[in-house]
């Protein structure tokens, strides 16, 4: 029976140990500061927020190349000889990293692709499904694993609040006047994964603790979320007190499990500090 091994990119915030733990190979995007390109994982995501302080500029990120894939499917094939390649990939619509990949896998074979129309714990969501389908059926044929990935696609759900509007705004990402009038309104915008757009579909107004609150209750009522598995982003600087307040809500839902991942500094570099984020698959 050949192994099937399951990739993807650090933009889905998958923590180490669960990589780890299930041989999820991680392929790093960039980060572009001060100048220089970084690894994602290879730099403290404070060095992001206190570059800004010094400088009120952000960094940049950019994709992962395909001389890059290369390089990395073929350090997965040596590590793993006789190995079915699986990868679960940063949607497409929002970034460059899934047709680079599709352009270095021409020259492999037994390596699929998956563009999961999805980014950090919304993908981090599918790419542990994958996980618990091989663990529960490890002889599963390649094709059928992949048909089944690809209905879970559309019932992976993310929301989430940037910590800072600031933040988005010193990146060109909010207008001037909007970022006025959100800042003195205390107005957070609801990123939400659109047929793998990143939409915003919903204003909140107050502090952090009483707004990521709300998006739990809304996000819960909107979405029949499975109750085995419920995924909570977080981006340094969300207070300790709201992820308390999160995890009772979450408990008192009925959920089985609750994993908290931190954002990474590609993630990071667009939610700005103390950011919240909720994922999870429908039923």
């Amino acid at each position: 029976m050949r192994r099937i091994i399951l990739s993807t990119e650090s933009g889905s915030d998958l923590p180490g140990d669960l990589a780890e733990k299930h041989d999820v190979q991680v392929v790093p995007m960039h980060v572009i500061m001060g100048g220089q390109d970084y690894l994602d994982g290879s730099l403290p995501v404070e060095d992001i927020y206190e570059h800004y302080e010094r400088t009120k500029k952000i960094p940049s990120t950019t994709s992962t190349n395909s001389h890059e894939y290369e390089d990395f499917f073929k350090k997965i094939k040596a590590d793993f000889p006789d190995c079915i390649i699986v990868h679960i990939g940063y949607t497409s619509k929002a970034s460059s990293s899934f047709q680079n990949a599709v352009n270095a896998a021409e020259g492999f074979e037994d390596l699929y692709l998956i563009d999961a129309l999805n980014v950090t714990g919304g993908l981090a969501a599918i790419v542990m499904y994958a996980v618990d389908l091989l663990e529960k059926e490890p002889a599963i044929e390649p094709a059928r694993l992949i048909e089944k990935i690809e209905t879970v696609i559309p019932k992976s759900r993310l929301a989430f609040i940037p910590g800072s509007l600031e933040f988005l705004r010193a990146g060109g990402r909010v207008s001037n006047a909007a970022y006025l009038g959100g800042a003195l309104l205390k107005i957070k915008p609801c990123i939400e994964l659109v047929e793998g757009n990143l939409v915003s579909t919903k204003k909140y107004r107050g502090k952090m603790s009483v707004v990521a609150e709300k998006l739990m209750q809304d996000y819960l009522n909107k979405y029949d979320i499975d109750k085995e598995q419920l995924y909570l982003q977080y981006s340094i600087g969300l207070d300790e007190s709201i992820k308390r307040r999160i995890d009772v809500l979450a408990k008192e839902a009925g959920f089985e499990n609750v994993k908290w991942m931190q954002a990474g500094a590609m993630i990071s570099t667009h939610a700005g500090p103390g950011g919240f984020g909720i994922a999870g698959l429908e039923v």
